[in-house]
């Protein structure tokens, strides 16, 4: 029985509708725990450290920059992907602040396995 075990993606939305079809798109590959804004994030990065976060940027209480910012002070290999509407604005922004890529919103649900993939293989 090698049963694989499934990596553990963090998502992180404001969004709740979005929230809900970003967790029906990965729950078939990834186990999936959900945050509607940095803050909550990084607590739950702390609890559960999954194996990737997937954060939009633009979110009350604490954006996905500062919370990028934050978990990867305290885990420097922390594996984070941005979500965002704002690409051209916001994507240089994140790219700084540590995560390994930004995708722009609208993505397809393909697009989004094949980049998570990228980063979770292993």
């Amino acid at each position: 029985m090698n049963k694989k075990v499934k990596k553990t993606v963090l998502v992180v939305e404001d969004d709740l509708a979005l929230l809900e079809a970003l967790e029906l798109m990965l729950k078939d590959h990834y186990n999936v725990i959900k945050a509607t804004n940095g803050k909550e994030a990084i607590k739950l990065y702390y609890t559960v450290k999954p194996d990737l976060v997937l954060t939009d940027i633009v979110m009350p209480e604490m954006d996905g920059i500062k919370a990028t910012e934050e978990i990867l002070r305290n885990d420097p290999n922390a594996k984070i992907v941005g979500i965002t509407a704002y690409y051209l604005s916001k994507e240089k922004d994140l790219i700084n602040a540590g995560a390994k890529e930004v995708l722009e919103k609208p993505f397809t649900r393909r697009k989004l396995l094949e980049t998570l993939d990228k980063y979770l293989q292993s």
